[in-house]
């Protein structure tokens, strides 16, 4: 549980060297719950998480693109691995998804073969995401992206992106609680918070005052 909020901490930070180590030190909990399969779910989440995250920070960072790509296929696997292990267990397909996309789409990859096999995953655990929880903060934040970058005709937009965060937002907020366990994925306000900021700047007509209203959401949460 310590672990789990250093690299949540880390995160916010951008401390990419403490994901790194974090993740590591994940190690001998795993071994020792080899026998607890939701236990041993939780921790690979977590492992994936601060490799997940700490190759979302290096986009910030530019770091080099192969660096990324190793992170990205690391938090993959232990996500996959979580859900192979507890199928219930939707926030572990939608970290995947996540990866999955920018696996396809943000580092590189110049293998269409590969391209191909990351594009027919990410709808699959789409499609297994929307049909257990289509309400998910955490599944909104990350379809946002998608929706962007999508035309509007195909469903997607600008409109549609920011939509999908505030309807995460409600959703978030709506069930706002400390956690029983920390080691169920419980974050995605803040982030969706961000988003919106993000989303304000960069849209057709950018909307500053909104933007920045958005951004100090998210500092109140995470300053």
């Amino acid at each position: 549980m310590k672990l789990v909020s250093k690299i949540q901490r880390a995160d916010y930070q951008g401390d990419r060297a403490a994901l790194q180590r974090l993740s590591g030190e994940l190690a001998p909990f795993l071994e020792n719950a080899a026998g607890d399969k939701a236990l041993a779910s939780r921790i690979r989440y977590w492992r994936g998480f601060a490799r997940w995250r700490r190759a979302i920070n290096g986009f910030n960072d530019n770091v080099d693109p192969k660096e990324l790509k190793e992170d990205l296929k690391q938090a993959m696997d232990d996500f996959e691995n979580a859900a192979q292990r507890d199928a219930s267990f939707v926030d572990a397909k939608i970290a995947a998804l996540s990866c999955a996309n920018l696996l396809a789409f943000a580092v590189g990859e110049k293998d269409p073969v590969r391209v191909q096999e990351l594009m027919d995953r990410g709808r699959q655990l789409k499609k297994d995401a929307e049909a257990a929880a289509p309400q998910n903060p955490r599944l909104l934040w990350v379809l946002g992206p998608t929706l962007w970058f999508t035309p509007a005709e195909r469903g997607g937009g600008q409109g549609n992106a920011v939509a999908a965060y505030v309807k995460g937002l409600a959703a978030i907020q709506s069930h706002k609680s400390t956690p029983a366990d920390v080691l169920e994925p419980s974050w995605g306000e803040p982030e969706l918070w961000l988003s919106l900021a993000w989303s304000n700047l960069n849209q057709t007509k950018p909307d500053l005052d909104a933007a920045e209203k958005y951004a100090r959401s998210a500092l109140e949460i995470v300053p």
